[in-house]
């Protein structure tokens, strides 16, 4: 299936200069969001070591990461903007491609020795995936892979990534 079709460019958004990926499309279409899904649970169904937890980053992360935790039958994490967590939380600073900002899970989330999927919707500057590793593994698991459904080539954030198992689906 060309999930291509499914993603509309939304020029200057959040700011000027931008074009924003916007995958609400692919999201209201079921096929297409099945298709997605499935692919990401295709690179780790039945793999060796077993995901133990698929960590979703805020927001768009989230849709997809825990529909991938469900079929594989882990557990979910979310990855949260600062102050959106109830509990004792760790946090983690990066820079993106139009400012900052700071991510934070639960401490208790994840435990040591886990072997985690990282999951989100799109790969740009690698910014907000470094900084989910590094939260990841202040907690003693290992980052067996990272998945996303879109990478932006053109701003070379694998190179913020190197040494990491990271996969893209769509590539812009």
């Amino acid at each position: 299936m060309d999930l291509t079709q499914y993603i509309r460019d939304i020029p200057d958004f959040p700011k000027t200069g931008i074009v924003f990926k916007d995958i609400t499309p692919l999201l209201g279409d079921p096929e297409a969001l099945r298709a997605s899904v499935g692919m990401f649970v295709e690179q780790h169904r039945g793999e060796d070591p077993k995901i133990d937890k698929v960590v979703g980053i805020e927001s768009r992360g989230f849709i997809f990461g825990a529909a991938v935790a469900h079929e594989l039958g882990t557990g979910f994490v979310p990855i949260r903007k600062v102050g959106k967590l109830p509990h004792t939380a760790i946090q983690e600073s990066y820079s993106l491609e139009y400012g900052s900002a700071t991510l934070e899970v639960h401490e208790d989330a994840i435990q040591p020795a886990e072997n985690v999927l990282i999951i989100d919707d799109l790969l740009a500057t690698g910014g907000t995936l470094a900084a989910t590793c590094k939260l990841v593994e202040r907690l003693g698991a290992k980052v067996s892979a990272i998945g996303v459904l879109i990478e932006l080539e053109f701003l070379e954030g694998r190179k913020n990534l190197e040494g990491r198992s990271l996969y893209s689906f769509l590539k812009y």
